[in-house]
């Protein structure tokens, strides 16, 4: 990602012209068909990929995660089906090692084995991070929004901050911790609240402001080097896009891609406002995180809190108010009918936490997942 000599406001009018492109990477869980435990077979399931889906895959923290990254897409059929090849091919790979490719947010029962990966720089974060670096596995998706312009992109993680919380709940996809229902929708939002460099990114206007506020976590501790940045919204790191990393893995490709067009659009209508020199809302910080902790708490089955107002809402109505907000980028990007038929779904049938809640058993929550994360 580059920077430029142009305004923010000058680059986000040529950029609002634009057909923003979209790319996915989804965690997984590999879960022992008989337990239901996590089963550390990851580097022998990626063995058994064809070559091509081993591209698509990424070495990850735990033993028992796989993950598949989907390629640049232009349209959301596109990544569908290239989601749906990621899931086929890893859960082929992972039945071959006697294992099930699970799309859950939170290792449901245990994790036997609490090791890191060996590479340098996992050893490294648990050095650094001790006992939290070793709970069991969490799973999330994140989501891949082109943007080309590093400062543009700085602006845009600050305007869809206070919206980030219903794509949390929308997504509340791990309501078990060690074998029994944990009572939060997102177990694994709750969970990631222990590591200090994850999180809403703070209020930041341009690349400069961000580069100091990277430098003093990294002088005082709290992030390990300028690699840890891992918040909600956040410029990548690798590639010209916008990453948000808010929700839990998914419990099918098709929702995914719903949420990864919901999401687009929202960044899509935050360059518009940028062009138009609308000021991004500034909610307390407070106010913020406490939030994401009642999306990943509540998911959809209560009240969210409207960041406009400071009041608890119905979480449909923030939907609702959240579709009427993102839909220009929607029509512009041919992506209306997809995503509110999705969004309309999910309502009807519930978020996957609530579908897992409805299974009755962890056992039975896992053998349905694990269809679904292969089928749909």
């Amino acid at each position: 990602m580059t920077s430029t000599a142009l305004h923010p406001a000058e680059i986000a009018r040529s950029v609002s012209r634009l057909h923003l492109t979209v790319g996915v990477e989804e965690e997984f869980l590999l879960l022992d068909p008989r337990t239901w435990q996590n089963a550390p077979r990851a580097d022998a399931a990626r063995e058994q990929l064809p070559a091509a889906m081993r591209e698509r895959s990424q070495v990850e923290f735990r033993r028992s995660m796989m993950e598949m990254v989907s390629p640049v897409c232009t349209d959301l059929p596109q990544l569908h089906d290239a989601l749906r090849e990621n899931r086929a091919a890893a859960g082929a790979a992972a039945e071959s090692v006697g294992a099930r490719l699970v799309a859950v947010g939170a290792t449901p029962i245990g994790e036997p084995d609490l090791e890191v990966v060996d590479t340098p720089r996992y050893h490294a974060i648990a050095r650094h991070y001790g006992p939290i670096a070793h709970d069991p596995a969490l799973c999330g998706f994140h989501v891949h929004v082109g943007v080309p312009d590093r400062e543009l992109a700085i602006q845009v993680c600050t305007a869809i901050r206070p919206w980030l919380p219903v794509v949390q709940a929308l997504t509340a996809n791990s309501p078990w911790h060690a074998g029994t229902d944990s009572g939060h929708a997102s177990w694994r939002g709750i969970a990631l609240e222990r590591w200090p460099s994850l999180g809403p990114s703070p209020y930041l206007r341009s690349s400069a402001e961000y580069e100091r506020v990277v430098a003093e976590l990294v002088a005082t501790g709290v992030m390990l080097d300028a690699t840890m940045v891992l918040w909600w919204a956040r410029p990548s790191s690798r590639y010209p896009t916008v990453e948000v990393r808010v929700a839990d893995v998914c419990p099918t490709a098709a929702e995914t891609v719903v949420m990864a067009g919901l999401v687009r659009a929202l960044v899509a209508t935050a360059i518009a406002d940028i062009a138009a020199g609308r000021e991004a809302l500034q909610p307390p910080e407070h106010l913020l995180r406490a939030a994401h902790w009642n999306a990943a708490h509540s998911g959809m089955s209560g009240t969210l809190i409207d960041l406009r107002t400071h009041e608890a809402r119905p979480a449909w109505d923030l939907v609702e108010d959240l579709i009427e907000l993102v839909h220009d980028a929607l029509d512009r990007h041919g992506d209306r009918v997809r995503v509110v038929l999705g969004l309309g779904r999910l309502r009807e049938h519930g978020t996957g936490a609530e579908r897992q809640r409805r299974n009755g058993t962890v056992a039975d929550a896992m053998l349905s997942v694990s269809r679904a994360t292969v089928t749909n």
